[in-house]
């Protein structure tokens, strides 16, 4: 974002700003004693100006400060967290013209109140420290709101796969209503000269917690055997993208950690969206979801036919389904989200979660707290895990739904749930979730959700903070609740003592 030239003017213009202040001198005080026109001290102030050594020593002159210490790099502890701030990877990494904010803006608001700015800064990064938030988390939290700001919908993406169907059509031969993996790799190796080998446990077994490896210098593709045939077909369709949009700084493995810049998290989204629009063509997903909401029942086995027809895991087919829904159905309120749970572990965690329902809980958190075993999310993980106990589980995929009222609030959805096993790590399951709010837009929409086959229950966001008594599904005791609850006693007791808080 900000080049080195103008962190040096920021830097500058902070000190002389901060020193002004100091010494009660409004801008044109300084203006007129140092013989300055107001716009031009103005524009040195906000960093967009760097005068000349001589005017430097008629301003270190004016504030009472030596020539030095103005020039230096060097800031005061009151205004160290925005220097932090300006050394740190995030001013270059994050491109802020994509949420329509230009360079010049976020100089001047850093400009126009330092100090303020800086406290701001310092408690976001005391907060972020204790929550353990770091800077991979910070990137996908910015893509997130990128999504969740254009409803998670992106018509130049889905013309870009419009533009690879129709250039490879001839080549496309298939009675199913997808395109196979084979034929994906088929185009990388011809058309892109990739090079496509398979590793496992013997030949690199410190890359089996991956799904693949791109090696640019060889362009080779090293594939996880373990992946089932639908999570291949995925990592090809993701690699095309890569290479039909000319996307040139991407990630080079599938995994988060990999996430030193949001430049390679955005591209990564890109290929991954490109990758989804190609398994899963749009019309006819719409096509699908318009007889499936036409059914005066919710059927489990009817979704997973529809599922099944793409070749697909049911994240990606989850994750399409948000994208066509605000688009062409004029579904907005919605949100996803994604738990894995270790096997034999009582413990569930959030690892993907998109919010275009903005007001939806729950939302990740980095304390231990317990979520809601009331959630479909939560219960149909321990349903699978029950099956795979009984020695049921190659590949096993349950799907489960609920109408889930929030306690205390007006807040009702619909959830479908769909889990499964999560290769290539063993012993990991996941669940994928696509929540829709209940309104009666909805309701005309969905013809199936006054049906009484769908189960209803009350929920809350964790155990820790949930009033419901004799809750037979509590994994941990309303700690939080009872404190909240001690607090408002006690005002409420204090407030009839007279004694105002």
């Amino acid at each position: 974002m900000a080049t080195v030239s103008d962190k040096l003017k920021l830097i500058f213009g902070l000190k002389i700003k901060q020193l002004r202040l100091e010494k009660g001198l409004s801008l044109s005080d300084l203006a007129r004693k140092i013989n300055f026109s107001i716009s031009y001290l103005n524009e040195i102030e906000k960093g967009k100006k760097y005068p000349k050594a001589d005017k430097i020593f008629q301003l270190s002159y004016a504030l009472d400060v030596d020539y030095d210490s103005l020039v230096s790099l060097k800031m005061n502890k009151h205004l160290e967290p925005i220097a932090e701030l300006l050394d740190s990877d995030i001013l270059t990494q994050l491109p802020l013209e994509i949420f329509g904010i230009e360079p010049t803006d976020f100089l001047d608001l850093m400009s126009s109140a330092p100090t303020k700015l800086s406290a701001f800064i310092s408690t976001v990064s005391e907060i972020s420290r204790h929550l353990d938030f770091n800077i991979q988390k910070f990137y996908l939290a910015v893509m997130r709101s990128y999504q969740e700001m254009y409803d998670n919908y992106f018509p130049d993406i889905e013309a870009d796969a419009m533009r690879f169907l129709a250039e490879f059509q001839a080549e496309i031969q298939y009675a199913e209503p997808y395109i196979s993996g084979k034929f994906l790799e088929k185009i990388l190796i011809e058309k892109y000269g990739y090079s496509i080998e398979n590793y496992d446990q013997n030949t690199y077994p410190s890359l089996m917690s991956l799904r693949s490896v791109y090696i640019p210098e060889q362009n080779k593709l090293l594939i996880n055997q373990g992946l089932s045939p639908e999570q291949r077909a995925f990592t090809m369709g993701r690699e095309l993208g890569y290479q039909f949009m000319n996307i040139k700084n991407r990630p080079l493995m599938s995994s988060a950690f990999e996430a030193s810049s949001f430049e390679l998290v955005f591209n990564n989204f890109k290929a991954s969206y490109f990758a989804g629009a190609l398994l899963i063509n749009r019309q006819l997903l719409i096509n699908d979801l318009e007889v499936l909401f036409a059914q005066s029942s919710w059927q489990d086995q009817f979704f997973q036919k529809i599922m099944a027809k793409f070749n697909t895991t049911p994240e990606r087919f989850l994750l399409r389904m948000t994208h066509v829904l605000p688009s062409h159905f004029g579904i907005q309120q919605l949100f996803f989200l994604r738990f894995n749970q270790i096997e034999g572990i009582d413990f569930f965690a959030i690892e993907k979660e998109m919010h275009l329902a903005r007001q939806h809980s729950p939302h990740g958190t980095a304390l231990r707290e317990h979520y809601c075993r009331r959630w479909s999310a939560v219960s149909i993980l321990k349903e699978l895990e029950q099956t795979q106990n009984k020695a049921e589980k190659e590949n096993k995929i349950l799907v489960k739904t609920q109408i889930s009222s929030y306690l205390d609030t007006n807040n009702k959805y619909f959830l479908i749930s769909v889990a499964k096993p999560s290769p290539p790590v063993s012993g990991r399951n996941s669940s994928v979730n696509l929540g829709l709010v209940i309104d009666e837009s909805l309701r005309k929409k969905l013809k199936f959700l006054d049906n009484d086959t769908i189960i209803q229950k009350e929920v809350n966001h964790t155990c820790e903070r949930c009033r419901l008594d004799n809750c037979q599904d509590r994994a941990a005791k309303p700690r939080i609740w009872e404190d909240n609850q001690h607090q408002k006693d006690l005002k409420n007791t204090l407030l009839s003592l007279g004694i105002k808080v």
